[in-house]
Formats: C-alpha cells, sequence, structure tokens
C-alpha cells in the first residue's frame, strides 16, 4: 500500500516549529548569558569558568551527527525534538542548581555545571538537529528562504524576551530565584514545544521509510557515506569557514569602538544594537525578495549567500579603513552595513542548508543536517576566542589600536571572501549519482 507524504506546511505550521526554536532560545539566554553574568557579578568568579563552560556547550554539539543519525535510524523527528528539549530543559535546571551551589562549594558547583553544560549541549544538538530536518522536510521550496528567516527571528524573540521577563523575576537576585525562574522557563518551553509539534509530523514519515533503506549501516558507515558526497563535504567546510568569521567578530567590535573611536559603553552597546538592526532587514529582505516575490533569481539562495559573504568582507574593510580615517568616520553605517551583510548570507545559509539536506542518500538527512550544526556550533566556539586572540597578538606588535584592530578585520573579511567561493563551489557540484539502486540523478536545488 502506497502512503502519501504529508502536504507541505502553511505558514502557521512554519510559524509552528519555529516557536520550537522560540523555546530552545529560552532556555539557552538563561544559561549563556544570565548566569555567566551571576557567576562574574554576583559571585565574583573568574569570567574564564562561565568562559569555559559555553564552549564545553559548543564542543558537546559535536555529537549533532550521531543524535541526526538516531532520528535516521527511527525515521521520526518529533520523538527527538521533544526528547531533546526535556533534556536541554533538565540540563538548564541544574545550571541554575550548580549556581547554587558555587555560593557555598566553587568546586563542587563546577563539577555539576560541568554535567548540566553537557545535558545542554545535548539536548541543543539533538532537538535543534530534528527541527531543521524537519523544518526542511515539510517546507516547499518556494518558502524555504521565509521558513529559515522565520525560525532564526523567533529563536531571537525567545533571547529577548526570556532575558527581559526573566530580568524581571531575578530582581532582587537570589540563588533561589534563579533556580524557580529557570525551572519555569524550561517547564514553559517543553510545554510550549509539546504544542507546537503536535500532530505537525504524521505517522506518514516513519511508515515511508518501511523498504526505502533495508539495511541500516552503523553510525560511522553512514557519516562516511555523508562525508564522500561532495556537495555535503564543501557545504560542510562552507558552513565552518563562514561562521568562524561571523563569530570572530562579535567580541571586538565593541572593545574598537571604545579603543579607536572612544565610545562609551552605553554608545558601543547602542552600536550592537545598530548590528542587530541590519542583520534583521537583512534576513527579511531575503525573506521576501526568495519566498513572497519568488522567482528563480530573487530566489536563488546560493546568489544570496555568495552576495552575502562579498558584502560583509567589504563592510569589515570599511570598518577598518574607518578606524585609520578616525572619529569623522561614519561608523554606525559601516556597523549596520556589517550587520545587514550578515543577515543576508546568514539566512541564505540557512534556506541552502534547508534545500541541501535532502541531496544524496535517502535516510541520511539527520545525519547530514547534523555535521553541518557540528561544524556550526565548533566554529561558533573557537570564533569568539580566536578573535580576542588575534587581537591580543597584534596589540603586542604594533602600538597602533586602529592598525591592529584593522588587520583582524581585514582577516576575518579574507575569510568571508574565501566562504563566498566555497559557497560558489557548492552551487556548481555535479549532481551525484542517486544510491537508490535506480541510477537516477539526484535532485538538484531550484536555484
Amino acid at each position: 500500500m502506497e502512503i502519501r507524504a504529508p502536504a507541505p506546511l502553511g505558514w502557521l505550521g512554519i510559524i509552528r516549529l519555529g516557536l520550537v526554536q522560540t523555546a530552545l532560545g529560552a532556555i539557552v539566554v538563561l544559561t549563556t548569558s544570565t548566569m555567566n553574568r551571576v557567576m562574574v557579578v554576583e559571585l565574583q568568579l573568574a569570567a574564564m569558568l562561565p568562559g569555559a563552560l559555553v564552549a564545553w556547550h559548543y564542543a558537546v554539539q559535536m555529537l549533532r551527527p550521531r543524535l541526526g543519525y538516531g532520528s535516521d535510524i527511527g525515521g521520526r523527528r518529533t520523538p527527538w525534538i521533544i526528547g531533546g528539549m526535556i533534556v536541554l530543559g533538565l540540563g538548564g535546571v541544574g545550571a541554575a542548581m550548580a549556581t547554587a551551589v558555587m555560593e557555598t562549594n566553587v568546586l563542587l558547583g563546577s563539577a555539576l555545571a560541568v554535567l548540566a553544560f553537557l545535558a545542554i549541549g545535548v539536548g541543543v544538538g539533538a532537538s535543534g538537529t530534528s527541527l531543521l530536518v524537519l523544518l526542511a522536510k515539510r517546507t516547499a521550496d518556494v518558502r524555504r528562504p521565509a521558513a529559515a528567516t522565520i525560525v532564526w527571528i523567533m529563536m531571537i524573540g525567545g533571547f529577548v524576551v526570556t532575558a527581559l521577563t526573566a530580568g524581571h523575576f531575578l530582581d532582587p537576585y537570589s540563588s533561589t530565584r534563579l533556580v524557580v525562574v529557570t525551572a519555569s522557563v524550561s517547564g514553559l518551553a517543553v510545554l510550549v514545544t509539546l504544542l507546537a509539534v503536535w500532530r505537525v509530523e504524521g505517522h506518514a514519515a516513519a511508515e515511508s521509510r518501511v523498504g526505502d533503506a533495508p539495511e541500516k549501516p552503523d553510525f560511522r558507515a553512514a557519516l562516511r557515506e555523508v562525508w564522500s558526497e561532495e556537495k555535503a563535504r564543501r557545504f560542510t567546510i562552507f558552513v565552518f569557514v563562514s561562521m568562524l568569521a561571523y563569530s570572530a567578530q562579535d567580541l571586538i567590535l565593541e572593545p574598537f569602538a571604545g579603543t579607536v573611536f572612544g565610545m562609551t559603553p552605553g554608545q558601543s552597546t547602542q552600536l550592537a544594537g545598530v548590528q542587530s538592526g541590519g542583520v534583521m532587514l537583512g534576513m527579511i529582505l531575503v525573506a521576501i525578495c526568495g519566498s513572497v516575490i519568488g522567482g528563480r533569481v530573487l530566489g536563488n539562495l546560493a546568489m544570496w549567500t555568495v552576495g552575502g559573504c562579498i558584502a560583509s568582507a567589504l563592510s569589515l574593510l570599511l570598518i577598518a579603513g574607518g578606524g585609520l580615517y578616525g572619529p569623522g568616520w561614519p561608523l554606525k553605517a559601516s556597523v549596520f552595513a556589517l550587520g545587514f551583510s550578515n543577515g543576508v548570507f546568514a539566512v541564505a545559509a540557512i534556506g541552502s542548508m534547508m534545500r541541501l539536506v535532502g541531496q544524496g542518500r535517502q535516510s541520511r538527512e539527520g545525519v547530514r543536517m547534523g555535521l553541518w550544526g557540528a561544524a556550526q556550533a565548533i566554529a561558533f566556539g573557537l570564533g569568539g576566542f580566536l578573535g580576542t586572540v588575534a587581537i591580543d597578538v597584534t596589540r603586542l606588535i604594533w602600538d597602533l589600536p586602529a592598525i591592529a584592530y584593522g588587520i583582524v578585520f581585514c582577516g576575518e573579511g579574507l575569510m568571508f571572501l574565501v566562504s563566498a567561493v566555497l559557497a560558489a563551489r557548492v552551487g556548481h557540484t555535479p549532481p551525484a549519482v542517486s544510491e537508490m539502486g535506480r541510477g537516477e540523478p539526484s535532485p538538484l536545488p531550484a536555484t
């Protein structure tokens, strides 16, 4: 009996899955931002401790391919989305309790925090990877740019809403309040996830797997299969290099504004807001042109990805040149251009990821998405650290801060140019022969 695949998601269905990202972002912002501040300010611990814990949760996400493989074997993504969110919520509560323990026993609290951030990394990996696979498989091709924008913006919305709401209930601070607020947010996140994914995937997903791939190779064999796909391998390298460039600027842009342009902390914070506004507008532009207007030219995700990388490189060169020019340089406009370019590149890359995940051998979508997610997580973990190290090194060599920062920004711009070349090569990868046994070419993207 032939099983008919479920119809593509409408806008409401896409928004429902975006709520999962909102829930995920709500827990993550408490663990990586709020608890970071508590450890450093209220508990007066070394900033290296929360920094190491955040880096640890990124490192754990190297498990994403293995987690994606698990969802491939079962053929359903919903259990992994829900299970991952539960693990993430437990990790968030554990991190809050570990922070409370640090008040009296730093060593014990740190050990508990390592376990909690392990759970956070596993939860983000399991839930986030399976969510993107489900969204990619259930979203029509023409709606993928908008779907990528909606999901990203809703995740940022989770950051903002939780930061404002939790901040209100955390004052005046106490360890008990931190645990209660985190537990409340985690519980609400799990509930939202349950409601968001209810009956979205349907039963056809699992049933349609019957007969698709009778052999079930172990994880290493499945990973080798995916890595042998030229398009998947090239896209993995592109994700790593581009996200390394994207994250390397995060921790040095505000210090650059303060050191070179003499901005106050408040002014540099406003500058970060200008950059975030540019990111949002860039994402919305790709969504409108790619999904609302549509068409092969306006909806070409490869074109937007390459263009966003090149524009990001040029914006970084403008910022580097502005440091040498001096106070009269329109720094806000340059930073806005960087944010806009980053937004275009980021959402186009996510849309391309959703489009490419189904290309290649079937029943490997989770491994493929997990591989790209792991590359992104590793790049994010390394990027911020390497950016700050590069500044320290260049400032030891050159006394003039504008030159030191300019060299680092130019280096990041070069990485974006390399990313543009890599993205173009992904778009020109020849079609692979299908491994389904029919000798048919695997589908190419519409763009």
